[in-house]
Protein backbone atom coordinates (compact mmCIF):
# COMPACT_ATOMS: atom_id res chain seq x y z
CA UNK A 1 0.00 0.00 0.00
CA UNK A 2 1.49 3.16 -0.87
CA UNK A 3 -0.63 5.32 1.56
CA UNK A 4 0.70 4.43 5.30
CA UNK A 5 -2.55 3.02 7.31
CA UNK A 6 -2.33 5.61 9.78
CA UNK A 7 -3.82 7.87 7.33
CA UNK A 8 -6.15 6.38 5.59
CA UNK A 9 -7.81 5.42 8.99
CA UNK A 10 -8.15 9.74 8.55
CA UNK A 11 -9.93 9.56 5.01
CA UNK A 12 -6.89 9.36 2.55
CA UNK A 13 -6.82 7.54 -0.35
CA UNK A 14 -4.42 4.21 -0.66
CA UNK A 15 -3.38 2.37 -3.72
CA UNK A 16 -3.84 -1.16 -2.43
CA UNK A 17 -1.68 -4.44 -4.52
CA UNK A 18 -3.14 -7.52 -3.96
CA UNK A 19 -0.69 -10.96 -3.83
CA UNK A 20 -0.99 -13.87 -5.21
CA UNK A 21 -0.49 -15.27 -1.62
CA UNK A 22 -3.57 -15.95 0.69
CA UNK A 23 -5.42 -17.93 3.18
CA UNK A 24 -8.18 -20.74 2.32
CA UNK A 25 -10.63 -21.77 5.49
CA UNK A 26 -13.00 -24.79 5.74
CA UNK A 27 -15.74 -26.35 8.13
CA UNK A 28 -16.24 -29.20 8.97
CA UNK A 29 -19.67 -30.54 10.94
CA UNK A 30 -19.84 -33.24 13.10
CA UNK A 31 -16.01 -32.88 14.50
CA UNK A 32 -16.74 -32.33 17.89
CA UNK A 33 -19.63 -33.06 20.52
CA UNK A 34 -20.21 -29.18 20.78
CA UNK A 35 -18.65 -25.65 20.47
CA UNK A 36 -16.22 -25.58 17.75
CA UNK A 37 -12.46 -26.67 17.37
CA UNK A 38 -10.04 -24.16 15.32
CA UNK A 39 -7.13 -24.97 13.96
CA UNK A 40 -4.63 -22.65 11.81
CA UNK A 41 -2.02 -24.33 9.64
CA UNK A 42 1.29 -22.40 8.16
CA UNK A 43 2.60 -22.61 4.69
CA UNK A 44 4.21 -25.78 5.71
CA UNK A 45 1.43 -27.61 6.51
CA UNK A 46 1.94 -27.19 10.78
CA UNK A 47 -0.55 -26.28 13.21
CA UNK A 48 0.41 -22.87 14.68
CA UNK A 49 -2.93 -22.01 17.09
CA UNK A 50 -5.53 -24.87 17.80
CA UNK A 51 -7.93 -23.69 19.90
CA UNK A 52 -11.40 -25.04 21.40
CA UNK A 53 -14.85 -22.34 21.77
CA UNK A 54 -18.08 -22.91 23.30
CA UNK A 55 -21.05 -22.63 21.27
CA UNK A 56 -21.26 -19.14 22.46
CA UNK A 57 -17.92 -18.13 20.70
CA UNK A 58 -16.03 -17.88 24.40
CA UNK A 59 -11.96 -19.13 24.41
CA UNK A 60 -11.79 -22.31 26.52
CA UNK A 61 -8.48 -23.62 26.16
CA UNK A 62 -5.89 -23.14 23.66
CA UNK A 63 -2.27 -22.81 22.31
CA UNK A 64 -2.29 -19.31 22.10
CA UNK A 65 -4.30 -17.11 24.52
CA UNK A 66 -3.90 -13.91 22.62
CA UNK A 67 -4.84 -15.42 19.55
CA UNK A 68 -7.74 -17.53 21.39
CA UNK A 69 -9.02 -14.03 22.63
CA UNK A 70 -9.14 -11.97 19.34
CA UNK A 71 -11.07 -14.86 17.88
CA UNK A 72 -13.57 -14.69 20.79
CA UNK A 73 -14.12 -11.06 19.74
CA UNK A 74 -14.73 -11.89 16.23
CA UNK A 75 -17.17 -14.61 17.52
CA UNK A 76 -18.89 -11.79 19.68
CA UNK A 77 -19.38 -9.73 16.87
CA UNK A 78 -20.79 -12.40 14.54
CA UNK A 79 -22.97 -13.49 17.09
CA UNK A 80 -24.59 -10.06 17.80
CA UNK A 81 -25.35 -10.12 14.59
CA UNK A 82 -26.30 -14.23 14.20
CA UNK A 83 -27.04 -15.85 17.55
CA UNK A 84 -27.45 -19.32 16.28
CA UNK A 85 -23.65 -19.18 14.96
CA UNK A 86 -21.56 -21.74 16.29
CA UNK A 87 -24.60 -23.61 17.98
CA UNK A 88 -24.63 -26.95 15.38
CA UNK A 89 -25.45 -29.45 17.71
CA UNK A 90 -22.69 -31.92 16.45
CA UNK A 91 -19.61 -29.61 16.61
CA UNK A 92 -17.90 -27.36 14.41
CA UNK A 93 -14.08 -28.03 12.82
CA UNK A 94 -12.89 -25.12 11.24
CA UNK A 95 -9.61 -24.88 9.74
CA UNK A 96 -7.51 -22.43 7.86
CA UNK A 97 -4.23 -22.57 5.91
CA UNK A 98 -1.73 -20.18 4.85
CA UNK A 99 -0.03 -19.98 1.29
CA UNK A 100 2.44 -17.69 2.69
CA UNK A 101 4.76 -17.20 5.73
CA UNK A 102 2.96 -15.94 8.68
CA UNK A 103 5.39 -13.41 9.94
CA UNK A 104 5.47 -11.39 6.88
CA UNK A 105 2.53 -9.61 7.22
CA UNK A 106 0.20 -10.10 4.05
CA UNK A 107 -2.52 -10.21 5.73
CA UNK A 108 -3.27 -13.09 7.71
CA UNK A 109 -6.32 -11.80 9.61
CA UNK A 110 -7.63 -9.66 6.56
CA UNK A 111 -7.84 -13.06 4.66
CA UNK A 112 -9.16 -14.85 7.43
CA UNK A 113 -11.73 -12.31 8.32
CA UNK A 114 -12.99 -12.66 4.35
CA UNK A 115 -13.09 -15.62 4.80
CA UNK A 116 -15.67 -15.86 7.68
CA UNK A 117 -18.05 -12.79 6.16
CA UNK A 118 -17.97 -15.30 3.15
CA UNK A 119 -19.00 -18.36 5.40
CA UNK A 120 -21.65 -16.14 7.49
CA UNK A 121 -22.96 -13.45 5.39
CA UNK A 122 -21.63 -11.15 8.43
CA UNK A 123 -20.52 -8.16 6.91
CA UNK A 124 -16.67 -8.01 6.82
CA UNK A 125 -15.98 -4.63 7.49
CA UNK A 126 -18.15 -4.53 10.29
CA UNK A 127 -16.37 -7.27 11.98
CA UNK A 128 -12.90 -6.25 11.17
CA UNK A 129 -14.00 -2.66 12.78
CA UNK A 130 -15.83 -4.40 15.87
CA UNK A 131 -12.58 -6.55 16.61
CA UNK A 132 -9.26 -5.89 15.23
CA UNK A 133 -9.51 -2.65 14.37
CA UNK A 134 -7.83 -0.91 11.07
CA UNK A 135 -8.18 0.82 8.39
CA UNK A 136 -9.59 -2.35 5.67
CA UNK A 137 -7.16 -1.68 3.07
CA UNK A 138 -6.31 -5.40 3.43
CA UNK A 139 -9.32 -6.59 3.41
CA UNK A 140 -10.24 -4.53 0.52
CA UNK A 141 -7.51 -6.90 -0.97
CA UNK A 142 -8.51 -10.14 0.17
CA UNK A 143 -11.84 -9.22 -2.31
CA UNK A 144 -10.37 -8.06 -5.15
CA UNK A 145 -7.59 -9.44 -8.00
CA UNK A 146 -6.43 -6.19 -9.43
CA UNK A 147 -4.96 -2.65 -7.75
CA UNK A 148 -7.56 -0.58 -6.21
CA UNK A 149 -7.87 2.58 -4.77
CA UNK A 150 -9.21 2.61 -1.32
CA UNK A 151 -10.46 5.35 1.30
CA UNK A 152 -12.51 5.65 4.13
CA UNK A 153 -16.25 7.82 2.88
CA UNK A 154 -18.34 8.76 6.04
CA UNK A 155 -17.08 5.46 8.07
CA UNK A 156 -17.56 3.04 5.50
CA UNK A 157 -15.15 1.78 2.71
CA UNK A 158 -14.86 3.49 -0.65
CA UNK A 159 -13.39 1.02 -3.51
CA UNK A 160 -12.23 1.48 -6.79
CA UNK A 161 -10.00 -0.13 -9.52
CA UNK A 162 -7.77 1.68 -10.02
CA UNK A 163 -5.90 1.11 -13.21
CA UNK A 164 -2.20 1.09 -12.10
CA UNK A 165 -0.37 -0.95 -14.91
CA UNK A 166 2.94 1.35 -14.89
CA UNK A 167 5.04 1.18 -18.12
CA UNK A 168 7.88 0.49 -15.42
CA UNK A 169 6.84 -2.72 -13.63
CA UNK A 170 9.53 -3.93 -14.13
CA UNK A 171 11.20 -1.67 -11.98
CA UNK A 172 9.25 -1.93 -8.75
CA UNK A 173 9.94 -4.88 -6.13
CA UNK A 174 9.73 -5.31 -2.59
CA UNK A 175 11.68 -6.80 0.10
CA UNK A 176 10.87 -7.79 3.32
CA UNK A 177 12.21 -6.50 6.69
CA UNK A 178 11.99 -9.46 8.54
CA UNK A 179 10.86 -7.27 11.30
CA UNK A 180 6.98 -7.69 11.86
CA UNK A 181 5.13 -4.44 12.56
CA UNK A 182 1.97 -4.12 15.08
CA UNK A 183 -0.51 -2.04 13.22
CA UNK A 184 -2.56 -1.32 16.29
CA UNK A 185 1.05 -0.47 18.38
CA UNK A 186 1.45 1.90 15.24
CA UNK A 187 -2.02 3.71 15.06
CA UNK A 188 -1.87 4.46 18.68
CA UNK A 189 1.04 6.15 18.15
CA UNK A 190 0.07 7.92 15.17
CA UNK A 191 -2.91 9.12 16.94
CA UNK A 192 -0.92 10.81 19.81
CA UNK A 193 1.89 12.36 17.17
CA UNK A 194 -1.66 13.84 15.32
CA UNK A 195 -3.37 15.61 18.12
CA UNK A 196 -2.53 19.09 17.22
CA UNK A 197 -2.02 18.32 13.53
CA UNK A 198 -4.73 19.35 10.21
CA UNK A 199 -5.65 15.98 9.46
CA UNK A 200 -8.03 17.53 6.05
CA UNK A 201 -4.65 18.88 5.13
CA UNK A 202 -2.25 16.10 5.37
CA UNK A 203 -5.30 13.47 3.91
CA UNK A 204 -5.34 15.66 1.06
CA UNK A 205 -1.80 16.15 0.05
CA UNK A 206 -1.49 11.78 0.72
CA UNK A 207 -4.62 11.69 -2.16
CA UNK A 208 -3.34 13.78 -4.04
CA UNK A 209 0.30 12.06 -4.23
CA UNK A 210 -1.55 8.46 -4.58
CA UNK A 211 -3.61 9.60 -7.57
CA UNK A 212 -0.37 10.89 -9.18
CA UNK A 213 1.50 7.66 -8.62
CA UNK A 214 -1.17 6.17 -10.05
CA UNK A 215 -1.14 7.70 -13.36
CA UNK A 216 3.02 8.59 -13.60
CA UNK A 217 4.23 7.16 -16.90
CA UNK A 218 7.94 7.19 -15.97
CA UNK A 219 10.11 5.66 -13.44
CA UNK A 220 11.59 9.13 -12.28
CA UNK A 221 8.08 10.65 -11.79
CA UNK A 222 7.30 7.94 -10.08
CA UNK A 223 10.47 7.55 -7.99
CA UNK A 224 9.86 11.75 -7.56
CA UNK A 225 6.26 11.11 -6.04
CA UNK A 226 7.56 8.11 -3.46
CA UNK A 227 10.51 10.53 -2.15
CA UNK A 228 7.27 13.20 -1.79
CA UNK A 229 5.25 10.92 -0.03
CA UNK A 230 8.19 9.82 2.13
CA UNK A 231 9.17 12.72 2.92
CA UNK A 232 5.65 13.80 4.32
CA UNK A 233 5.03 11.14 5.90
CA UNK A 234 8.12 10.75 8.06
CA UNK A 235 8.00 14.17 8.73
CA UNK A 236 4.17 13.49 9.86
CA UNK A 237 5.26 11.03 11.78
CA UNK A 238 8.37 12.22 13.22
CA UNK A 239 10.27 9.09 12.01
CA UNK A 240 13.22 8.84 10.06
CA UNK A 241 12.44 7.26 6.50
CA UNK A 242 13.18 3.81 5.99
CA UNK A 243 16.02 4.53 2.94
CA UNK A 244 17.71 6.87 5.66
CA UNK A 245 18.18 4.50 8.37
CA UNK A 246 18.73 1.42 6.09
CA UNK A 247 19.66 1.77 2.67
CA UNK A 248 21.41 5.03 2.24
CA UNK A 249 23.42 4.02 -0.42
CA UNK A 250 20.72 2.50 -2.79
CA UNK A 251 20.44 4.24 -5.68
CA UNK A 252 17.08 3.75 -6.44
CA UNK A 253 13.55 4.86 -3.73
CA UNK A 254 12.65 3.30 -1.43
CA UNK A 255 8.84 3.25 0.26
CA UNK A 256 7.22 2.03 3.37
CA UNK A 257 4.34 -0.06 3.34
CA UNK A 258 1.59 -0.67 5.68
CA UNK A 259 2.91 0.50 9.14
CA UNK A 260 6.08 2.60 8.96
CA UNK A 261 9.43 0.34 8.70
CA UNK A 262 7.62 -2.93 7.42
CA UNK A 263 6.83 -5.53 6.61
CA UNK A 264 7.87 -5.02 3.45
CA UNK A 265 9.01 -1.97 1.56
CA UNK A 266 8.85 -0.86 -2.16
CA UNK A 267 11.89 -0.14 -3.96
CA UNK A 268 12.31 1.07 -7.69
CA UNK A 269 15.55 0.33 -9.20
CA UNK A 270 16.90 1.48 -13.28
CA UNK A 271 19.41 -1.57 -12.82
CA UNK A 272 18.68 -5.42 -13.39
CA UNK A 273 17.47 -7.71 -11.68
CA UNK A 274 20.14 -9.64 -10.27
CA UNK A 275 22.43 -6.41 -9.07
CA UNK A 276 19.22 -4.93 -7.41
CA UNK A 277 18.42 -8.79 -5.48
CA UNK A 278 22.46 -8.53 -4.50
CA UNK A 279 22.60 -5.40 -2.91
CA UNK A 280 19.59 -6.47 -0.95
CA UNK A 281 20.83 -9.99 -0.05
CA UNK A 282 24.19 -8.43 0.63
CA UNK A 283 22.07 -5.95 3.18
CA UNK A 284 20.75 -9.27 4.73
CA UNK A 285 17.17 -9.56 3.09
CA UNK A 286 17.28 -12.32 1.24
CA UNK A 287 13.00 -11.94 0.53
CA UNK A 288 13.06 -10.38 -2.53
CA UNK A 289 10.14 -10.11 -4.90
CA UNK A 290 9.50 -8.85 -8.35
CA UNK A 291 6.52 -6.86 -9.07
CA UNK A 292 5.03 -9.80 -11.07
CA UNK A 293 5.83 -12.88 -9.15
CA UNK A 294 3.73 -10.66 -6.12
CA UNK A 295 1.32 -8.65 -7.10
CA UNK A 296 -1.95 -9.78 -8.98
Amino acid sequence: MLSGEYFVLDGASALALPTHYGQDMTVTRGHHQSGMVWKSFDHQGSVWFEGFFSSEGKFTEGTDEDVGRGLEKIFDYILSVLPDFGNDKDGLLIETRLDFPREWGLGSSSTLIHNLAQWTGVNAYDILWNSMGGSGYDLACAEKNKPILYQIQNGRPFIQYAGFNPPFKQNLFFVYLEQKQNSRAGIKYYKEQSQNKNPEKIRDNISILTRRMINATTINEFENLVRHHEDLISGELKLPKVKNERFHDFWGEVKSLGAWGGDFILATSNRPYQETEEYFNLKGYPIFFSYNEIIL
